[in-house]
């Protein structure tokens, strides 16, 4: 794992240590070793930050040339086949190895058969430049899902790219103009969705993606290589045909199979466990093929409500593995939160961003590497919000929407504290939590006119960001309709895949542990598993609405189904609680009012008023008001 960046250059004029600055701003993601390569007569230059996983010797350094000198590559990430890679090499080239690295793998790779060739072959994460010295094209690439992030963009008469948004800060004449349509989406959603940044001439690569730049002014668009898309669709067109046992061992085989190309590392090597099906499956896995107890790490809360540590403690001490927890307060929150504007570099509100980033730091004491359960909720239906979308779209659909409108604009006159007072004299079977605020979540999705359209309201995190932002952007990016699904389920489970799981999740998990040189490796985001999961009937990855069905099985036959079998809990902390107490004086002092106003980006009355009611707990605003803080404290940050 690693941090790359650089510049290809029409005029190469650029002071000596712009580079560098690019480069260590980039150090917390390689601190092992850092290196510059650079062709001035071409205009190109590419900087290295090193994470020594494989291959820790000067072998495996970086910018590194192919054998031949045509090629110079920087990449991070890692190649799980490279062995398989380079046996085939082996029969077919006969090459002559410097070291064991993947790299050098996939430099070869690409003398053997050509990007076009190599690409496919690749099984892993990774983001990645290319220099080709014969055709003078520089070549970015990103993997399928998205794990590993890539920037680009103009500046000036140079084009730059780099792993994160602070290398490209530092070239000089950076634009640092904010995108008002990225800002809008962000609200939305709470990170800003690829290909946009939150500057204007900035992008992300998109995930199966690559870029060809064959001059700083000649740019060609990306394009798909892999897609999921197209994945997708051909699964469902041609369905696994087996038994449910024969489901059960091919998802087993590859998994066990991922898992194992996953352990391997010349750095110690550990799991994130949080007790749920999907890290237990992971770590199960893991622990049948070690031949020492797994390391194993949880965060756990103080507030019963979103703890799940004593269940993942449980797992752990069934499975045997060499366990640690650490239990999270509001004092431990209060110390990340500052930093969390420099760790993600544009703004991003999702609030399990906390624990993730102490997750990491605490992992990152012990091992080098962590495996973890991210991807398995898109591909086996384990979000709730699946079964929500399903029984509101079933019920609301068949009443017309204008008396819809007008009983959901009635019914929210009664204050979520009544609902509440309601529902606490029912029945304990009957009683549901934080009903109030449920009640009205549920009156915001009532007025839907399409199953897109309940699945944006769904997954935004402010249902109308027009309402809060001084002018309301023309929006660019087209929201892809259901048509062509078989059904909601599906639809939302391949919207999650391609737009929630690359700019949600694996931001967060990226940039919280890169902070910390530790990298962390998803097998669930392994191509062949998802191209395995997409031939299956629906009826064998969700069964009787129980979500990840074949995944409980496999579990089943390794721990005890009272350990796992509970309500998902998901990753959540208590920000609802730490805004009105511990966090409330650093809130205020950026929700100020005049400040606002002098900005220019927020109407002060509308968030204001949000935050009112939070506080006074009247209403529980706690995801639209921490989008707003996650931006005016990475606006402090970057541009104060």
């Amino acid at each position: 794992m690693c941090g790359i960046s650089g510049y290809f250059s029409a005029s190469f004029g650029e002071q000596p240590d712009v580079i560098n600055a690019m480069s260590g701003l980039l150090a917390h993601r390689g601190p092992d070793n850092c290196g510059v390569w650079e062709d001035r007569s071409a205009g190109i230059v590419l900087a290295h930050r090193r994470l020594s996983i494989l291959d820790l010797s000067p072998a495996g350094h970086q910018p590194m040339e192919s054998s031949s000198g045509r090629y110079i590559i920087v990449y991070n990430g890692e190649i799980y086949n490279c062995s398989d890679i380079r046996a085939e090499l082996d029969r077919s080239a006969h090459c002559v190895w410097r070291g064991h690295s993947d790299t050098e793998v996939m430099l070869a790779s690409i003398e053997q058969w050509g990007i076009g060739q190599a690409l496919p072959r690749w099984n892993g994460m990774f983001a990645l430049a290319l220099w080709d010295r014969q055709e003078r094209t520089l070549t970015l690439i990103r993997d399928r899902l998205g794990e590993k992030p890539l920037y680009y963009g103009r500046i000036g008469k140079h084009f730059v790219f780099g792993s994160e948004l602070k290398a490209l800060r530092a070239f000089p004449g950076f634009s640092a103009d904010i995108d008002q349509e990225a800002l809008f989406l962000f609200l939305r959603h709470g990170y800003v969705p690829a290909p946009l940044s939150i500057y204007r001439n900035i992008r992300k690569l998109p995930p199966g993606m690559q870029l060809a730049v064959h001059s700083p002014e000649s740019i060609d668009n990306p394009a798909p290589y892999w897609s999921m898309q197209t994945i997708a669709h051909q699964g469902l067109l041609s369905p696994f045909n087996g038994s449910e046992k024969d489901v059960l061992s091919e998802l087993e085989r590859i998994l066990a199979l991922t898992i194992r190309r996953q352990m391997i590392a010349d750095v110690p090597l550990g799991a994130f466990l949080s007790g749920g099906i999907d890290s237990s499956v992971i770590v199960a896995l893991m622990q049948r093929q070690a031949s020492r107890p797994v390391k194993t790490f949880t965060i756990g809360f103080h507030e019963n409500s979103h703890n799940e540590a004593h269940y993942a403690k449980a797992v752990a001490r069934h499975m045997g593995t060499e366990h640690t927890e650490f239990f999270v307060t509001p004092d431990d929150a209060l110390q990340v939160i500052p930093k969390l504007p420099i760790i993600y570099d544009e703004p991003f509100a999702d609030s399990s961003q906390i624990p993730t980033c102490l997750l990491a730091a605490l992992t990152r004491q012990h091992v080098t590497v962590s495996l973890s359960g991210d991807g398995g909720d898109e591909l086996f239906g384990g979000y709730d919000r699946y079964f929500w979308a399903i029984d509101i779209w079933r019920y609301i659909r068949t009443v017309p929407r204008a008396v819809r409108s007008m009983a959901g604009m009635v019914a929210s006159h009664i204050k979520p504290s009544v609902i509440n007072a309601i529902t606490s004299i029912l029945p304990d079977r009957y009683r549901i939590s934080n009903a109030g605020d449920k009640f009205h979540k549920f009156l915001e999705l009532v007025d839907v006119s399409t199953p897109d359209e309940l699945y944006l309201k769904l997954l935004s995190q402010i249902k109308r960001p027009e309402m809060i932002l001084n002018g309301r952007p023309i929006l660019s990016q087209a929201s892809e309709g259901s048509d062509g699904w078989p059904s909601l389920l599906h639809y939302m489970m391949y919207r999650d895949a391609t737009n929630y799981l690359p700019d949600d999740i694996m931001v967060k998990v990226d940039r919280a542990s890169m902070a910390v040189a530790l990298e962390s490796r998803a097998p669930y985001l392994d191509h062949s598993l998802i191209e395995f999961a997409w031939t299956l009937p629906i009826h064998m990855r969700i069964k009787n609405r129980t979500p990840k069905w074949p995944l409980r099985q496999i579990l089943a036959s390794c721990i005890p189904t009272e350990l796992i079998d509970r309500p998902k809990m998901g990753f959540a902390v208590p920000i609802n609680d730490w805004l009105r107490g511990p966090l409330r004086q650093w809130a205020e002092a950026l929700l100020d009012e005049q400040r606002l106003r002098q900005e220019g980006f927020f109407n002060p009355d509308s968030v204001r008023m949000l935050w009112s009611q939070h506080i006074g707990a009247s209403r529980n605003h706690q995801y639209p008001i921490w989008c707003v803080l996650m931006f005016q404290a990475w606006k402090e940050q970057w541009h104060s």
